[in-house]
């Protein structure tokens, strides 16, 4: 069995050092921290230390994983800008943060849980989640508390937007400037936000008296900018193309745009794009896109207050929040009452 001294005599170091490493103080370099931790990834040591009751001696760490088919992580505008504030949430509880693999190198850590048990992390945020995965399973399972976002799953807390609502709003919007042609770009269908957009698009068509064409639904499957300009592409070649399009997230609503433009349509004089998630970027285009906000902030921040009050309350009841979306109107739909 490798013990701390192995990694000691291996990387130079002191026993302390190494114990410090582990442990996550401040008072030794960044160099010094990588050289142990990657030795001791090498040689397959889990330090004892990081097995201990989370209760009673803590780390001050806390692990961010990203377990989704979707491929784009912490990529995307929106994520980006939640783990931002969470960082700055926990900071605030002197918490520092680290991102989570299954896989390290050589090493025998294969799971998640591994991972998170190897760094001795205090509490796992868990960013777009894939539920069905059993290494989460596990992982939300076992005595690390976790917190999700943009995803559900009653053995885990979660903060979520209203997503059926937001889209919902922006259906009513469209029909409110005469739209009666309405499609969607939809997001990844196992995603709880995909799911819960495409949902609010259908009751909001159906709360207004519009009927829902089949051809007006197209799955954008990841919500990326190339999946949004593939989805419009087939919206451009029907026979009756719609007026307006709603899509599931900004960066698709960027793509859609990209693809109009291409095809030498104008927005919003021939086709108007709602938006959803408002990313920073739609702040510095010239074309202001009406979209649907998240409250990126406060996701953040919440999420990162349920889970430091679970660190320090193992045990407690799980805890669900919806917040609010608005409506944040710009230049990107036509008023067909004024036509």
């Amino acid at each position: 069995m490798v013990k701390m001294k192995d990694i000691a005599k291996v990387t130079g170091y002191s026993i302390t050092t190494v114990s410090k490493a582990f442990n996550g103080y401040k008072d030794i370099s960044d160099d010094a921290k990588k050289i142990i931790l990657k030795t001791a990834d090498d040689m397959g040591y889990i330090p004892k230390a990081n097995a201990r009751s989370l209760a009673t001696k803590r780390s001050l760490m806390i692990g961010i994983i990203f377990d989704e088919a979707l491929g784009f992580g912490i990529r995307h505008p929106f994520f980006g800008a939640v783990i931002e504030f969470f960082k700055e949430e926990v900071e605030k509880d002197g918490y520092d943060i680290i991102f989570i693999s299954k896989n390290i190198g050589k090493s025998n850590v294969k799971t998640y849980l591994d991972h998170c048990r190897l760094r001795g992390v205090d509490g796992v945020f868990i960013a777009c989640a894939n539920f069905d995965n059993p290494e989460i399973q596990q992982l939300i399972n076992s005595n690390i508390p976790s917190v999700t976002v943009e995803s559900f799953d009653n053995k885990i807390h979660s903060v979520n937007s209203d997503d059926f609502h937001g889209l919902y709003m922006g259906v009513e919007y469209l029909a409110r400037l005469g739209h009666t042609k309405i499609a969607h770009i939809a997001g990844d269908a196992t995603a709880l936000a995909g799911q819960e957009r495409k949902r609010g698009y259908l009751a909001g068509l159906k709360n207004e008296g519009i009927e829902a064409v089949e051809d007006y639904l197209v799955g954008g499957n990841m919500f990326s900018f190339d999946s949004g300009y593939k989805a419009m592409k087939v919206l451009l070649g029907l026979d009756n193309p719609p007026t307006a399009i709603t899509t599931s997230g900004d960066m698709m609503a960027l793509g859609a745009i990209k693809c109009i433009r291409d095809a030498g349509y104008h927005i919003p004089r021939d086709f108007s794009i709602l938006g959803y998630d408002n990313i920073d970027m739609l702040e510095y285009m010239a074309l202001g896109i009406t979209t649907i906000a998240q409250n990126v902030s406060q996701m953040g921040k919440k999420a990162a207050n349920i889970l430091v009050q679970n660190i320090k309350v193992p045990g407690m009841n799980k805890k669900e929040i919806i917040l609010d979306t608005k409506l944040v109107i710009r230049e990107s739909c036509r008023d067909l009452n004024q036509a």
